[in-house]
């Protein structure tokens, strides 16, 4: 398991960057980073002279040109040759932009030739053999960097209590990533005839490290005779690109906001640690003769469901509410004008096994 110490690090650098991304959402345009897997000396899966490095950067220049033909979107690439970019750095492109979408494409491989089919991850925490070794098999790339272990301060990805002991920092956008990984499934099966292994949750470090929503596609096996050819081939690619490129689309339309609406300055929320005073954004209610009381909850999950506010159905507490952001549902607990009784109300919640929640100022 990850040691205590490094567990926080990761949580309080989640939040900061949290708290940039909340901002970034409201950027004039929606930033999509596209990661090709692999590159350089490091070919992926390889079966029958056919390399996963060279389809999915061929794929991802594909999604690119469509996507960039939209003024609204900004296509950030990690890799757009065939060179080698280590998981650390692919992440850090993606956070360093602010983006607010992190597509990697990748390809599977095995020994047997009868498996096939595309499927989509996310970050999760399934704990099934066949889940651990897809996650052994793109977290494996780590060995391939000059002092990995410095850099992954431990990660061991074929350590399976190292895997299973990531905690979902993101639980906000794990939802978002969860309904973009299902429509590109979709878009494979309806538009392209595909088969769908469908849609899993899986540690993998690079989903781990980027704080937005992302997914990891495997576009299918290149060990399969028929699948494999397809995949090589430019009408595979084309097909698979268009798909792709579709459900990010749809995507940004059911979560993205283009512009600063008036909403934000009517219910400013701001995400704040246990251990500091939360920052306020200003509300320019006040000069219109609006209170402008300000009040602390503690946000303890969010998803596409409405949930009855009931003790019963979030761990005994009481006194939850909840606010619809687009087809997000946020869920809080408690409501308190005095931030320390807020940060007794957020270790509560901890205690009762909502280990990521953290404090939201309301004003007005």
């Amino acid at each position: 398991m990850p040691n205590k110490k490094y567990t926080k690090y990761l949580f309080f650098i989640l939040l900061l960057f949290t708290f940039a991304i909340g901002f970034s959402q409201n950027q004039p345009k929606f930033k999509v980073v596209l990661d090709a897997g692999h590159g350089g000396e490091d070919p992926g899966a390889v079966k029958n002279g056919i390399k996963e490095k060279d389809i999915v950067l061929d794929v991802v220049l594909k999604i690119g040109k469509i996507l960039e033909s939209n003024k609204n979107i900004e296509i950030i690439y990690t890799r757009k040759t065939d060179v080698f970019i280590g998981l650390k750095e692919r992440a850090n492109i993606a956070n360093k932009a602010n983006a607010n979408l992190f597509i990697s494409v990748h390809c599977n491989g095995v020994k047997s030739t009868a498996a096939k089919g595309t499927e989509t991850f996310v970050m999760g925490m399934s704990r099934t053999d066949t889940n651990l070794d897809i996650a052994k098999k793109e977290n494996g790339v780590i060995f391939l960097e000059k002092n990995y272990n410095e850099k992954y301060k431990g990660f061991d990805p074929n350590n399976p209590e190292t895997l299973l002991g990531l905690k979902i920092l993101q639980e906000e956008f794990l939802d978002q990533s969860i309904s973009l990984a299902s429509e590109i499934e979709k878009n494979f099966v309806m538009h392209d005839g595909r088969l769908s292994r469908g849609v899993k949750q899986q540690p993998i470090w690079v989903l781990d490290a980027t704080v937005m929503p992302g997914v990891l596609i495997e576009l299918g096996f290149v060990s399969h005779p028929d699948e494999g050819k397809y995949l090589d081939s430019n009408k595979g690619k084309e097909e698979i690109a268009t798909s792709i490129s579709k459900a990010i689309v749809s995507y940004k339309n059911d979560f993205f906001n283009a512009e600063v609406s008036e909403k934000n300055t009517e219910s400013n929320t701001v995400i704040s640690d246990d251990n500091s005073n939360p920052k306020t954004v200003n509300s320019s209610d006040s000069e219109n003769g609006k209170s402008t009381t300000t009040y602390y909850k503690v946000q303890i999950s969010a998803g596409r469901k409405k949930i009855a506010t009931k003790p019963s159905n979030f761990k005994g507490l009481k006194e939850i509410s909840f606010e619809k952001e687009k087809k997000i549902y946020k869920y809080f607990y408690g409501k308190e004008t005095d931030f320390n009784a807020s940060k007794k109300k957020l270790e509560e919640a901890k205690r009762k096994g909502y280990t990521s929640a953290f404090i939201v100022t309301f004003k007005n």
